[in-house]
């Protein structure tokens, strides 16, 4: 039956989809060439939506961490000037410690026992107090590695190996709303953002000044290293930042 108006014969099935319209025009196959891309973005797009979902991620907002505990007699008796060294009281740090949530990047680079060390004593600390707690090793060229460490929005990153210290006397001042805390080593003139922990037999400073005549790697002991790690983040907790923390 002939249409009218432009309207469909009586008896004459309506198109029920947007492909009954395509095969009706006669194209077919421009349908089919469409099909793999539809695909393709649609596995993207499932992937992109997993991960903004996901529950690992530390760029939700959340509140702000809090030291838990106070310092003990000894570990300051004024306010630290820029760049100052303290020489806090042994233990005075003990009752210091994050409250929940405290996300920490430890950054590390060098095969070295010092190294390996430090980095056993971080873990070792975030296992006892339940930090959450990420590891980045860096590569050939640390700069992009600390740039990725702090892109993972941690609280603190805790650097560990002489390696770092240069790329970190480039990058740090530029970022003064990341606090870092080195271990084991010192930038030659930290910003406010970066706390150091050195004791006789470490102390590398980089920028060409190398270690102190003192250096010796078997002061990285176990119990060295876990004073070091509690120490500076006792420090940072509380505010008292862009200095150096000497253990006696």
């Amino acid at each position: 039956m002939p249409r009218v108006n432009g309207r469909r014969s009586l008896g004459e099935p309506r198109a029920t989809s947007c492909q009954d319209h395509l095969v009706r025009g006669g194209i077919r196959g421009k349908t089919a060439s469409v099909r793999p891309f539809l695909r393709a973005s649609a596995l993207v797009t499932a992937l992109l939506l997993a991960g903004c979902g996901s529950a690992d991620d530390w760029s939700e907002p959340r509140p702000q961490p809090s030291a838990m505990g106070v310092l003990g007699a000894g570990f300051v008796t004024a306010t630290p000037a820029p760049e100052a060294t303290i020489t806090p009281a042994p233990g005075s740090w003990d009752a210091v410690h994050p409250s929940d949530g405290y996300r920490v990047v430890l950054l590390t680079k060098g095969a070295d026992a010092s190294t390996a060390a430090l980095v056993t004593g971080v873990k070792e600390w975030a296992a006892a107090l339940d930090v959450e707690l990420r590891v980045v090793t860096a590569g050939h060229d640390p700069v992009p590695d600390i740039v990725k460490a702090m892109n993972m929005h941690p609280d603190l990153i805790v650097t560990a190996g002489n390696d770092l210290i240069d790329p970190l006397a480039v990058v740090t001042p530029n970022h003064l709303d990341q606090q870092f805390l080195v271990v084991g080593a010192e930038l030659a003139e930290p910003t406010n953002n970066v706390t150091s922990v050195d004791w006789a037999g470490a102390s590398f400073r980089g920028e060409g000044l190398g270690s102190a005549s003192t250096y010796d790697p078997a002061s990285f002991t176990a119990a060295r290293c876990a004073d070091a790690i509690r120490a500076g983040v006792a420090a940072v907790l509380t505010g008292l930042t862009g200095i150096v923390v000497w253990l006696a």
